[in-house]
């Protein structure tokens, strides 16, 4: 993990938040190669759940929605984190993992503490006289609500409460009459959002795994209960673990599902599931997967007074549809994307992020051999601008041959392209692959079906 936040910081992924003011605690900002390959992973996970689908439509709904929505939701009641304060220091630390750290580290065992109340939690620290990772004492265990609280309004005393979207899903049901009335999608269909949430988090850290702000990828499929849910469970979620591995490239060796029990589940779900990416802090979850039947809808029947049924167009019969939920979070996927792509290529000396070529933030690096050689220099910058076009190139020719190519190594760039001597006479470039190194001779108009023709060999 200290390798990839080096990589990241020095390479321009990932840099700490307000960093020339001290920075803010789990907090990050993405820079140049982080934006675009968080923009490659939004672009690719929309074409294929949105635009290859034609069961599954988007929305972009508003951060900030009315207090309301977050009541029905349970967000502002049971939305919450067992929390324990540090007596001496004051440092907060949720309840649950810091019982389930000391049976680990005193028993040898792990339990899932999540499952267990406040008051069992309390027991627990009092019988086993379980400390702060300071070893101080802690004050007895109480809720925390995680949703981040503001107001509008201009005028003081005359605001009003709202909150910062605790996750995405909820302005999908919201929305979920406005998308059958305005389009023509017939159940079963899916709606898909792409969108930022805000979690008061006590616990966070291990880099942009857990942070105060992140951003989901969520979607909500409709249908029928009177229909059997489970073969819209297994299709969806086949349909998107060949995503996670044949599109997105993350080794199955690394993945892994995992089945809530009753105890840990939702209330309201039938089957949760998670699949799980070995990090370099462990196994954690990548996707959350819950059949959550009519809960969502129902709830906000209840408390908005509009009716979400739907009636068969053909039986007639009124029923509010259930619900599958596949959810992950973005910049998750872009930290098991880092790990699953870093590789120390100790033979060659150099450090090699192999990134699918639709996720790299460059797709090919043009360079003229020499950059004294104004021969050599026009004739690259034609290559390059004849393959902006269709694909986002860097140009380099700054110091040697070597450290251009080592520095795209690092930034996962497929392809380096180099205009050499060669090229004045024959109008061919070197094209040079990332991984292997190899080198090939192309012609110049020949290149875009090349690197073509190996993407969708390859990828």
């Amino acid at each position: 993990m200290e390798k990839i936040i080096a990589l990241a910081k020095r390479r321009g992924f990932v840099y700490p938040s307000s960093l020339i003011y001290g920075g803010l605690a789990n907090s990050y900002d993405y820079g140049p190669l982080g934006a675009e390959l968080l923009k490659n992973l939004r672009d690719i996970w929309w074409k294929y759940f949105v635009h290859k689908r034609e069961d599954i439509v988007g929305v972009d709904t508003q951060i900030l929605q009315r207090p309301e929505v977050w009541v029905a939701s349970g967000h502002v009641s049971a939305f919450v984190d067992p929390v324990v304060e540090d007596k001496v220091t004051h440092k907060r630390y949720r309840a649950d993992h810091l019982i389930e750290d000391w049976f680990e580290k005193n028993q040898g065992k792990k339990i899932n503490a999540g499952i267990l109340s406040i008051e069992e939690m309390a027991e627990l620290i009092r019988k086993h006289n379980i400390k702060s990772p300071d070893n101080n004492d802690v004050t007895e265990p109480r809720k925390f609500n995680l949703l981040f609280e503001t107001s509008i309004g201009v005028v003081e005393g005359d605001k009003n409460l709202v909150y910062l979207r605790g996750e995405t899903a909820q302005g999908i049901f919201i929305n979920f009459k406005n998308v059958l009335d305005s389009t023509r999608v017939r159940l079963p269909f899916g709606i898909a959002q792409i969108g930022k949430a805000f979690r008061n988090e006590v616990t966070t850290g291990q880099f942009v795994f857990r942070t105060l702000e992140f951003e989901q990828m969520e979607i909500e499929y409709f249908f029928d209960p009177a229909n059997n849910w489970r073969q819209y469970y297994d299709e969806l979620k086949n349909y998107y673990y060949n995503f996670i591995t044949n599109i997105i490239g993350l080794s199955e060796e690394k993945l892994r599902w995992r089945q809530h029990s009753a105890e840990e589940r939702s209330h309201y779900s039938k089957m949760t599931e998670d699949l799980e990416f070995k990090f370099s802090f462990g196994f954690k979850e990548l996707l959350g997967y819950a059949y959550r039947t009519d809960y969502d809808l129902s709830a906000h029947i209840k408390h908005s007074g509009v009716d979400l049924s739907i009636i068969d167009p053909e039986t007639k019969k009124k029923f509010v549809p259930h619900v599958i939920e596949p959810s992950i979070g973005l910049n998750r996927l872009f930290l098991a994307v880092l790990e699953n792509s870093y590789f120390e290529d100790d033979q060659n000396e150099r450090v090699v992020l192999q990134l699918p070529f639709v996720l790299a933030p460059y797709k090919l690096a043009v360079f003229p051999l020499l950059a004294n050689k104004p021969d050599l220099v026009n004739t690259a910058k034609k290559v390059y601008h004849q393959l902006t076009d269709e694909y986002y190139c860097y140009w380099d020719d700054r110091g040697n041959i070597g450290k251009r190519y080592r520095y795209q190594d690092e930034i996962g760039t497929p392809y380096c392209i180099t205009i050499d001597f060669q090229t004045l006479k024959d109008s061919t470039v070197t094209i040079r692959y990332r991984d292997s190194m190899k080198q090939v001779r192309v012609a110049i108009d020949k290149i875009k079906s090349f690197i073509k023709t190996e993407n969708e060999k390859i990828f």
